[in-house]
């Protein structure tokens, strides 16, 4: 890599030195754009544009300016070297740049550019501005010029005002993003008139000023008065006070007085479901959930939470899992719980497609907080819980009114026999620790809930809704409960982080295949994670190694959106490069039963075997290619 030449690349300039460059050379820049821009816009618009874009381009910030200075070149105001003003080179490119930008025609296939549409600032109202009017020659040469295109315009003004070679000229045309920079050098004309752009005929820095159309100016006027006094009576009327149930708290200001929504915000409609439904309904979700809490007859409580839920004001803290609505209610929701719990009232609130808890300090509003979290199709497996409150790295659940027994397990330690937990009559569990911090993994904490003829495992990722637990092949899913189970989870915990607030529903952990290791080494096994999602869309498939002895196990792949390891396609391939304790790497590889044959290659790397696993010698830091065939003849590759 060489050195960047700074003869003919001025040093970066920061912010200071570019305005610096703006203020003393202002009119030769105003006097480049005027003559760059196209004369179709007219006078009084090129001044005004060439002033804006002189002013604009000065950078945001210190990262633009170097990015855009390296393709600065040199040329600089005449009789000066680059390193007495290595700012000038840099915001003329960024003003002819914007120049040429201007030329280009509007058009309905692309957005328009900030050069191509009238300048902001600087602004003159009721005046038009143009330049001192100039000779015969002058006339001619501006007329000459009308006929160029930018770029053509853009070449004869840095060789006559800017004194640049045709080398110099060709680089910055090219810097400036001119597609065909030669064809512009050569359709510049004859240097003879050179002399004249420095005429005060082309200098948008002296100007004169005529009124524009005066009685035009008075009709529009007019109209913008009566326009202003009617826009202010119907603000007048919308702001007026339309009644209402109570205070709403920190909720935004209503926007409609529609029947259905105000029935919908009624606390007095809240569906409330028989504290037994759940032992006789078809449906054991969050919809045979009954209202709980010791503030479910709070009126004004739920009135403010439906209120919140309805039209969050600025204060309030909402969140929302991937894939969930965060609007009103279609109708009354159902209410799940109301209850002081902690610091905090929360309430939980159920419209079939969502759970929404909107949570508030015990004294005042301030510091409100909405959450919402995608529920639909829930069941007795993934109804079990919900989290209430978070506290010090603490999490308390409420537990479906189904579960009998609660209990906290490690997952790092499956040896230890799990924590019992006391409930409280209405179901909500004491604050247990959270999973592992971020940036450690030293435990990781899961509930183990039972009721219902089953005991499922939980474990918060950070949402609303707790992830269930699973272990077996996709489509025979079941709850983790053998010794081998928990030893699996012991080893892949650590790596629950990465599908942490992404909406989880369920995680299944499946070994699908287990791989004598080369030079009597032990027996590795090959694990498929994959966490489903609530909205059916984005699942997380991770590949992960279990190398015997070692306390966790390597992430092989992943993928996010594939099918693999689940009901919709039940197999996955996946290798990592290993090291035996002798100091010898392989490529080692297994896919799941449907494999029948698999095949790799690359870096030097060749080999094949029959049947669902591959161990080749390979370099250290191979790069290989893998790939198999299946039962049925078809081939497969890995998974990415």
């Amino acid at each position: 890599m060489t050195a960047p030449d700074t003869a003919t690349r001025p040093l970066s300039p920061d912010v200071e030195q570019a305005e610096a460059a703006i203020v003393e050379h202002y009119a030769r820049l105003v006097r480049l754009a005027y003559l760059v821009l196209p004369p179709a816009l007219g006078r009084n618009r090129r001044v005004l544009t060439a002033h804006s874009l002189v002013q604009r381009a000065l950078p945001r910030g210190r990262r633009a300016a170097e990015a855009d200075a390296a393709a600065a070149v040199r040329g600089g105001v005449p009789g000066q070297r680059v390193g007495d003003d290595s700012g000038y080179p840099y915001v003329r490119l960024r003003v002819l740049r914007a120049a040429l930008e201007a030329g280009i025609p509007l058009t309905f296939r692309a957005l328009p550019r900030r050069a191509q549409l009238p300048p902001a600032l600087p602004q003159v109202w009721g005046l038009r501005l143009f330049p001192r009017s100039g000779g015969a020659e002058e006339l001619a040469l501006d007329q000459w010029l009308a006929t160029l295109d930018g770029p053509g315009r853009a070449a004869c003004v840095l060789r006559a005002l800017e004194r640049l070679t045709e080398a110099e000229v060709l680089q910055v045309l090219t810097e400036a993003g001119v597609a065909d920079p030669a064809a512009a050098v050569a359709g510049s004309g004859d240097p003879v008139h050179d002399a004249l752009f420095a005429s005060p005929e082309f200098d948008p820095c002296v100007l004169q000023a005529r009124p524009t159309d005066l009685l035009r100016r008075r009709r529009l006027t007019r109209a913008g008065i009566a326009a202003g006094a009617a826009l202010a009576v119907c603000g007048a009327l919308l702001a007026l006070p339309g009644g209402g149930w109570g205070a709403d708290g920190p909720a935004a200001p209503p926007y409609s007085r529609n029947a259905a929504a105000e029935e919908a915000l009624d606390p007095g409609k809240l569906v409330r479901a028989a504290p037994a439904l759940w032992r006789t309904s078809s449906r054991t979700g969050f919809s045979a959930w009954p209202a709980r809490g010791d503030r479910a007859a709070d009126t004004e409580l739920l009135r403010r939470a439906l209120a919140v839920w309805a039209r969050p004001g600025s204060s309030v803290v909402v969140s929302a899992t991937p894939g969930t609505p965060s609007g009103p209610p279609m109708g009354p929701p159902q209410l799940l719980f109301a209850g002081a719990v902690d610091q905090a009232v929360v309430v939980l609130l159920y419209d079939g497609l969502r759970v929404v808890r909107y949570a508030e300090p015990r004294t005042g509003t301030a510091g409100a907080a909405l959450d919402f979290a995608r529920t639909d199709g829930a069941s007795a497996d993934t109804a079990t819980a919900l989290v209430l409150s978070r506290v010090d790295g603490n999490v308390r659940y409420l537990t479906a009114p189904w579960v009998t027994g609660a209990a906290l397990r490690d997952l790092l330690k499956p040896g230890d026999a799990p924590a019992a937990l006391k409930l409280t009559p209405e179901g909500v569990t004491p604050p247990v620790a959270g999973p592992a911090p971020s940036g450690s993994c030293a435990s990781w904490n899961a509930l183990a809930l039972t009721g219902d003829g089953a005991t499922r495992l939980i474990t918060d990722l950070g949402e609303l809704t707790p992830a269930r637990l699973t272990s077996g092949a996709p489509g025979a899913e079941r709850d983790v409960a053998e010794t081998a189970e928990l030893g699996d989870w012991s080893r892949i915990a650590c790596l629950l982080p990465s599908v942490r607030s992404h909406g989880v529903r369920t995680v299944n952990a499946w070994t699908y295949a287990k791989q004598p290791l080369p030079e009597g080494d032990g027996t590795a096994a090959w694990l498929c994670t994959r966490a489903e999602t609530w909205q059916g869309t984005a699942d997380r498939v991770q590949a992960q190694f279990l190398a015997p002895g070692a306390p966790l196990a390597a992430q092989a792949a992943r993928s996010e959106g594939s099918a693999a390891c689940g009901p919709r396609e039940p197999r996955v391939l996946a290798g990592v490069l290993w090291k035996s304790r002798a100091g010898q790497w392989y490529v080692l590889a297994a896919g799941s039963a449907q494999f029948a044959s698999l095949s790799v290659s690359g870096s030097g790397v060749s080999g094949s075997a029959n049947g669902n696993r591959l161990a080749v010698k390979a370099p250290a830091g191979a790069q290989v290619d893998l790939s198999g065939k299946l039962t049925d003849g078809s081939k497969a590759g890995v998974l990415r």
